[in-house]
């Protein structure tokens, strides 16, 4: 009952930054974990960072560094902060949601439509 919304994607040069967004509506509570993932041409969806309910977060090692991943939960919003872009950061990026109910017998995942980031000169 979750729908994610992403937005933030675009062309951006080499060393450049962007920031994506991504909305949760519906029936937000029970979130247990949160996170952005891509997809380039031909590669399979990987994971690039990861948030917890906790606060905790996760990223790939191509990340690491220049890229941070938050959350507003008043706004039920999660962000990823994209420094130093690279042009192999040019993926289509998903955002994704783990949630647990019922004391954690239920488990759903939502995803996002995904938003193009591409980073060249």
């Amino acid at each position: 009952q979750v729908l994610l919304v992403e937005s933030g994607g675009g062309l951006v040069q080499p060393g450049g930054s962007l920031t994506l967004s991504c909305a949760a509506s519906g029936s937000t509570f029970g979130i247990y974990r949160m996170g952005w993932y891509r997809q380039a041409p031909g590669r399979e969806r990987g994971l690039v960072a990861v948030i917890t309910s906790g606060g905790a977060t996760g990223y790939a090692d191509s990340v690491k560094g220049r890229f941070t991943i938050s959350r507003d939960n008043a706004k039920n919003t999660m962000y990823l902060q994209m420094n130093s872009l690279r042009p192999e950061d040019t993926a289509v990026y998903y955002c994704n949601i783990d949630q647990r109910v019922d004391g954690s017998s239920r488990r759903y995942i939502y995803w996002g439509q995904g938003t193009q980031v591409t980073v060249s000169s």
